[in-house]
Parts: C-alpha cells; structure tokens; sequence
C-alpha cells in the first residue's frame, strides 16, 4: 500500500516537472541525498532589478500571503542585521503531506547574501546561503541549502519531490517580485497607475 503511494507520488511529481505547461521550467533545482543528510542546489533567474528581488526575499513578515505552502512567517526579533524567523506551514504531493514548524536565526549582508541556520525545529540541522547574483546582465537568484531531517527520506521519491516542491516556491518568489516590479513601473515612469488594474 505504502509502496503504491509512493510510486503514484514520484509519477505526479515527474509529470509536473516535465510538462511543458510548467512556468518554473527555467528554475533550475538539484537536489542530492548522501545518507541522510539533503543537499539543494538552486538558479532563479529573474528579469527584475535586485533591489526587488532582495525586498521579496526578506520580506518574513509578509512571506506568508505568496509562497502557499506558508501558514505563517515573521521576525520574532531582529538585532542589527541579524534576525530570528518563525515560519510553519506544510508541503503536500499527493498523498503525503509533510508539517514543518521552525525557527531560524538569518544573518542579511544588506542587498547581496541571506544566511540561515535552524535553531530549533522539525529537522536536525539545517543551513541556506542564499545570493543575488548579475550573470550576463540578468538577475539570478541562487540557494545553496544542507540539511538533515528527522524523517526518512526515500532515496528517489524524496529527492524528485523535494526537487518539485523547490521549484514551485522559486516560481512563487519569481511571481511576487514580477507582480511588485510590474507595480512599481508606472510610478517609476512617473504616470498614474490605472486603479481598474
């Protein structure tokens, strides 16, 4: 039984993900296993200017209401540039469906780099670097993330979900930093924003 659901899981999620009618086919997500630790390895490109993308990105307070597998986010301190995040919420595919509840100490170098580290948790340890890079004129938004659950990963299942689930909270991010861009342009341009829109 447990095996059917697994093997039905790991077809929807590879169908998704190879559909041509995925718009995050260009978020470009690795996810490796070694034992039981997780490696995650993420490219976002994005075609909005930096400053936005880093607005999204540290936005906890808020982060709830665009990335839906969020049921809540936000600081619950914050000294210098050093904040501490609460967010809890829960990723489903399929059948299964996974709870988190984290706290997370994140260190912002202002514009460039976001470091996270679990203090305490549904996992056993957990670190994500994330930067806003410039290649070749266009803004890339890249995540290099280790952990290690609590839960039992299986070996190609797991990664093809986690691989899924990835994906589809870039493509959330990539959607509120368009949306903020697309906003922001006619007052940029100096024109009224039309309030029918």
């Amino acid at each position: 039984m447990i095996a059917r659901a697994l093997l039905a899981l790991l077809i929807a999620a590879l169908s998704a993900s190879a559909s041509g009618l995925n718009p995050n086919q260009d978020i470009l997500v690795r996810v490796e296993k070694d034992g039981q630790n997780i490696a995650v390895d993420v490219d976002c490109p994005v075609d909005a200017p930096s400053e936005l993308a880093w607005e999204v990105l540290t936005d906890y307070d808020h982060m709830a209401k665009f990335i839906s597998n969020l049921e809540y986010s936000g600081v619950q301190d914050k000294a210098d540039n050093v904040l501490r995040v609460h967010q809890k919420g829960q990723a489903s595919r399929g059948p299964v469906t996974i709870k988190f509840d984290n706290v997370r100490e994140v260190e912002l170098v202002p514009q460039r780099e976001i470091r996270s580290r679990l203090i305490r948790g549904d996992m056993k340890e957990s670190t994500f670097v994330t930067r806003i890079v410039e290649i070749d004129g266009r803004i890339h938004i890249v995540n290099i993330g280790r952990y290690t659950p609590n839960v039992w990963v299986p070996p190609l299942i797991g990664p093809a979900l986690i691989q899924a689930e990835t994906q589809k909270q870039f493509g959330e991010i990539r959607t509120e930093i368009l949306r903020r861009f697309a906003a922001a342009r006619p007052q940029a341009a100096g024109e009224r924003p039309d309030p029918s829109r």
